[in-house]
């Protein structure tokens, strides 16, 4: 669920851009915006699309989902991620850093909230650059895929003690 004070501020960022540049204020920038910041976390195009479809009843066209969220990038509404193989999006107003572990065995992404890695960053002093925000991806093996190795190996090594065995 959308809180009111967010909604009311990317709504005014959003009016505001197409007022200024003379663009029309179409039911469907609205409502894919809307969808958007009901989804909680991460989403594919195809995944905003069936949303689109299933809670509002609002299906648009592959193009028109893709041109708006290139304007909400535009606008740092969206921040746009890609991971191991796939492409994902996610509401980013008012949260400009975001740190990411991604699981190179599974795919698997989780956010990583961490004050330690925020103050970093901010504390570096980059010559002429003013910063807005950072993306971290820390990659490695998630906790199930490092037990399923694991089991994976010992399995191995037990066949390969009773083959030993035999000889």
């Amino acid at each position: 669920m959308i809180q009111v004070d967010v909604w009311k501020n990317v709504l005014h960022i959003l009016d505001s851009y197409l007022e200024m540049n003379n663009h029309r204020k179409t039911p469907e920038r609205y409502t894919i915006l809307k969808a958007i910041y009901n989804i909680e976390g991460h989403f594919s195009l195809e995944e905003l699309s069936e949303k689109l479809v299933h809670d509002y009843n609002f299906p648009v066209s592959r193009a028109t989902l893709y041109n708006t969220l290139n304007l909400f990038l535009e606008l740092r509404l969206v921040i746009r991620h890609r991971f191991q193989g796939a492409t994902k999006y996610e509401a980013c107003y008012d949260n400009s850093s975001h740190s990411h572990q991604i699981c190179t065995v599974c795919g698997k992404v989780t956010e990583v909230e961490s004050e330690e890695i925020v103050k970093a960053i901010e504390n570096t002093h980059l010559k002429r650059f003013r910063k807005d925000g950072f993306s971290l991806y820390i990659y490695g093996i998630c906790s199930n895929c490092q037990a399923k190795i694991t089991k994976q190996k010992k399995l191995e090594a037990k066949k390969k003690n009773l083959k030993s065995d035999k000889k």
